[in-house]
This record gives structure tokens, sequence and C-alpha cells, in this order.
């Protein structure tokens, strides 16, 4: 039997010098934190315990004083292929090594029987077809100051440790692993390296055999398998759809069910710039638009987890919604710069904390009333403590809506009368009264938000309507469009075919195309920042469903395919896309944007049901 043998080696130039693309990067979690591996085997990201903690591997913005974990090539080989294990969350990237391969199998175990594990379990396995010279880097360095651990070793454990956060990392067979020093080991088919990182925040470290956490891992993709096996067959394009929805699942932190934007900070909506913003925390409006991607599949589990985790994060700001939340449900706290961290490219300032945290933002509320109403649409009855609850966030819409606010994007500046912010408002008391119609509801209160509703149309179509140019616009008075208006023809606040809608999806298309299906979210630069900004990935979904639903579904179809086409290979999208370089920046993998691509998916498919209905019906002249 072959032992592994190990020695120093000097880092990879290539490993610690220019900056991974983001779409390079590979995803792997367990619902509590997760990390990103480039296509060389480097875990460049990792927060512990959990997505808004501290990172672990900070690389990625924070330089190589930060810390990484590589496990790869010794050498610099071509990637051969990588993917997920069909239906899991389990990674798997192949190089060639001279005339062999070298794979690096990896995952985090989120269950075992369907129990949550009571710490994070990191599972990397090298595997060849002959004997292959591989390289371990382990350099953990934890938070803002990038501080090295406190190394011991019990038995074959080396521990890493700084206060009430340790890790402890083990593996088979056993190689004399030192933090901060490239150690390369030989792998050989009948051994393959398997390297367990444990991770525990004031809790006792367990410390699980790399052959148990690899038994471990196995039953946690099965898990996973079956979760994918209970999404609908009939959704155009059913394996992005499923990378997508498993991408949210890894997004979503289990113990509370708080949707995480991303798991990321500070990635920069462009290279060099200042838009470098704090997403790991939970905003409720892309968890609302997360909540009817699940509903659609046949998910509704994960939709009421989702509602459960809203109102207890609420209850103490009712009926005011925050614009976010932590990962408890808690505000979030304000920015704050991370001094000496050169950022992802130069990107310059690497933030924690979200300043948007106050603003007020009055779209949320629509987004999550709208919720609620899909889940009654489905047949669920609220309980009521959430229909309160909805109650008391359509009382705040009919009290506020006359204000400007910040708008969906967040405008850091002087509130406006954002259009769509006017349009969600619309939504909020539309679907309040429709979820009254079936749950117990005060007269009084039922005709104040019909009566706000038709002041609310009267005045969007008066102030938020240019005639010239037959289109709503961002803001009353303005000419600047908006593609978040793209939900326009779903809200029933126009009927989806009408000469206003298409003349809104046209002019969208016009104003802010970015070649191809891509679309700027508003005029770049127009938001009171220095800089500009790529393509908002969502927008090209939004557009593809907007015209599924206003009938031009041959149309959808095309756009949609054209954006799925600009997925990386492993099916995650960022927020951005840079139209002239083809790279993705801002925050990865963006949850609202995998979310999107569900929605845009679910239309499609519901628009050519219908399609093929009024075939049928004429065919049989009925």
């Amino acid at each position: 039997m072959t032992e592994a043998r190990s020695r120093s080696a000097e880092p990879e130039p290539h490993a610690w010098s220019r900056p991974v693309p983001i779409e390079d990067y590979g995803f792997i979690g367990d619902t509590r934190t997760a990390a990103l591996v480039a296509s060389d085997g480097a875990i460049d990201w990792m927060c512990v315990p959990r997505f808004d903690g501290l990172p672990l591997f900070g690389r990625l913005v924070g330089g190589a004083a930060a810390g990484a974990f590589r496990m790869g090539p010794a050498g610099s080989p071509a990637v051969l292929a990588r993917g997920y294990s069909e239906g899991s969350t389990r990674l798997e990237t192949t190089w060639r090594t001279g005339g062999g391969r070298l794979t690096l199998t990896e995952g985090m175990v989120a269950e075992v029987a369907g129990r949550l594990l009571p710490t994070t379990l990191l599972v990397r396995r090298l595997t060849s077809d002959q004997p292959v010279e591989a390289t371990i880097e382990f350099d953990p360095r934890l938070g803002e100051r990038r501080r090295a651990p406190r190394v011991r070793r019990r038995g074959p454990l080396l521990v890493c440790s700084w206060g009430a956060t340790a890790v402890a990392l083990r593996t088979e067979p056993q190689v004399r692993v030192e933090p901060g020093e490239p150690t390369v080991v030989t792998v050989t088919p009948d051994r393959p390296v398997t390297v367990v990182l444990a991770v525990a925040h004031r809790e006792p470290l367990i410390d699980v055999p790399p052959r148990e956490a690899w038994d471990r891992l196995e039953a946690d993709t099965k898990l996973w398998r079956e979760w994918c096996a209970g999404i609908d067959d009939d959704v155009s394009h059913r394996p992005v759809v499923v990378r997508s929805l498993l991408t949210l699942k890894l997004l979503t932190y289990s113990p509370s069910g708080a949707p995480v934007a991303a798991p990321t900070t500070s990635l920069p909506e462009e290279l060099g710039g200042i838009r470098n913003w704090d997403y790991r925390y939970a905003w409720p409006r892309d968890a609302s638009i997360g909540l009817a991607a699940f509903l659609g599949v046949g998910k509704p589990e994960d939709a009421l987890h989702f509602l459960a985790w809203l109102l207890h994060a609420s209850r103490l700001d009712r009926p005011r919604l925050p614009p976010l939340l932590t990962l408890d449900g808690a505000h979030a706290p304000g920015e704050r710069i991370l001094d000496g961290w050169p950022g992802y490219a130069d990107s310059t300032p690497v933030r924690i904390g979200n300043g948007a945290a106050g603003q007020h933002q009055l779209d949320g509320y629509g987004w999550v009333i709208d919720a609620g109403w899909l889940l009654v649409e489905r047949g669920h009855h609220l309980n009521s403590e959430t229909w309160r609850a909805l109650r008391g966030f359509a009382d705040r819409v009919a009290e506020r809506w006359r204000e400007p606010d910040a708008g969906i994007w967040e405008v850091r500046g002087d509130n406006s009368h954002h259009v769509h912010s006017k349009l969600m408002a619309w939504l909020a008391l539309d679907r309040a009264l429709r979820i009254a119609a079936s749950h117990r509801t005060p007269s009084r209160t039922v005709q104040r938000w019909r009566t706000e509703r038709e002041a609310l149309t009267a005045e969007v179509r008066a102030n938020g309507f240019d005639a010239r140019r037959n289109t709503y616009t961002r803001t009353y008075g303005s000419t600047d469009l908006d593609a978040a208006l793209l939900v326009l023809p779903l809200l029933g606040f126009e009927s989806s075919d009408s000469d206003r809608v298409r003349g809104t999806i046209d002019a969208i298309r016009r104003d802010l195309g970015a070649g191809g299906p891509l679309l700027y979210r508003y005029p770049p630069g127009r938001d009171g920042l220095a800089g500009g900004e790529a393509a908002f990935l969502p927008c090209s979904f939004w557009l593809a469903q907007a015209l599924a639903v206003s009938g031009d579904v041959a149309e959808a179809r095309r756009v949609f395919d054209a954006t799925i086409a600009l997925c990386n290979p492993l099916g995650l999208l960022a927020e951005e896309l840079d139209p002239s370089a083809r790279r993705y920046v801002g925050n990865y993998p963006q949850a609202l944007s995998q979310a999107a691509l569900v929605q845009a998916a679910l239309a499609i498919r519901d628009a050519e049901r219908l399609e093929r209905g009024r075939a049928a019906r004429t065919a049989t002249g009925g």
C-alpha cells in the first residue's frame, strides 16, 4: 500500500498574484456558511461560523495576508472537467497532470439522516488514476486583522484557534500540514487523500475521522438528490433551474430560515470602483422572490419556512418592514471600512455592514404581501398572526405611499418618487384586498385599502407616465427609465398586453439595452455615486418574464436562452456582468439572479401551457 508523503514546497506564483475571475469560482455550503473555490482548488472565501461571520479564508478581498486553503495539482495544469455531482451540492474538479488525471471532490455536510450537524464540516478528497503530486496549502487567518492562529496538535488533529473560534484539520493518510507552509503529497489510485476541516465557535471541536466524514458527505448528497427529485419535471431548462434552486437553498441560513442575498462582501460592481457592498444579510424583497420560485416548482415547505422567518424577524419593527435584516432578524450593522484590505482587483473600500438598513424602501411591502397572496392562491390559509402582520404592512403602505423613498436600487442621497416603488405599493394594497376576501378583516380597513389603491392608481398614471414616449418612467417627471418596471405586466395594474405595458417594455429594451439580452437597471451613473456599473443580470430574466406574460412567448424564450448562456459552467450567476469584458462583477453567487432565473423559466412554462391550450381549443372548434 502506497504511503502519502509530504514535503515543503514554494507556493505557485499564479495562486497568489492575479485575481481569479469571479465566474471561475465554484460554490459549496452547508446552509450556515459557504466557500468559494477557484478552479485551481483554492478556497479564497469562507466565513465562520456563518455567512456574516469573520472570514477564515479571505484572500478574495483581503489579499494573500487574509489566507486561503488550496488542494490541487502541484503544477499549473489545465482543468479538464468541472461540475457538480448531479442533483447535489458536491463539487468535482478534474485536472490533467502529465498523462493522468487528478480530481478534487468537495462539499460541506449540512445534514446526516435529516438532522443538521452542530458544526461546519468541510470534506475535500483528491483521487487520481496514476501516481500524481498534489499540493495542500492551508493558511487560515481570522477576521479583520487577518490573525494567524495559535497552533497545537492533538494526536492526528491539527488545531488552529483564535479565542472562542477553532478549526481542526485531519487527513487520511496522515500528512503533517503546517499552516502557511505548502505541502506536497503523492496521490495514488489506491490511496486517495482526504482532508476534513471542522469548525467550532463557542463549542467543543468535533473529531470526525476522514473516512466517516466522507460517508457523511455521501449521505448528505443522497438527501440533496431526494430533495431535487421533488422539483416539477415540466420546467424549461430543468438542470439550470435545479442548480439555481439548490443555490438558493444553500444561501438560506437554516437555523433561522433567513435567505442571505449573497455569501460575499465588496465584490465590486465596477472593477477598481467604489460600489462595493456587503450582501451577507437578508432582504425581505429578494427573499419574497425566492419564495415565489419555490412555490412555482412544487416546494411549498420552503416558502412557508421563509414566511416563518419573516414574521419572527420583523416582529420588533412592525408595521415598519426594514429593507434588510441580519440572519437572526436583528438590525444590520452600519457600514464600516476594513483598513488595509486591498479589495478584489484593487477595488476599495472593503465594507462590512450595510448603510441601506435605515432607508425607507416602499417596494419591499409589495413583494412581501404578494408572497402571502401566492400562498393563499395555492390553498394555504394564513394563520391569524401571519395575517395580522401582513395587515400591518398594508396599513403602513396606506399611510406612507405618498412619501418619496430610496427605491429598489437603494439610491444613496435624496429620496424620490420612484414609479416602481409606487407600483409595488399598489401591489401591496391590491394583494391585501385579495387576501381579505378569505381572511377576517374589518370592513373599515378594507375600504381604506381600496380607497388608497385607487388614489395610487390615478397618481401613478398621471405623474409616472411619459405619454410622448409611451412608457412609465423611473421617477415622477423624469425622462429616465428603470428596468425594475419590467414587473409591470405581472401586477395587474395594467392589462398585461396593453399598449402602455408594451411601450414600457420596448422603451426599456431600447434605452437601457447593454447588448444582446443584457440591460442596465437605470442609466449608468445616475445614482449619485462616482463611476459606473455593469449590466444587472436579474433584469434580463425580468425581461424574459415580462415578454412571456405579455404574450410574446417566442421572444421570451430567445431572451431567456441568451441569458442562461451567460451562466458560468456551474450554473451560477453574479449580480452583474460587464457587457464589454463579458466578466462577472458584483457579489456572487447572487440569490436575486438565481431566483429571477427560476421565475422566468416558470413564466415561460405557464405561457407555453396557455399557447398549447388555445391551440387545442382551436383544433377542436372550442
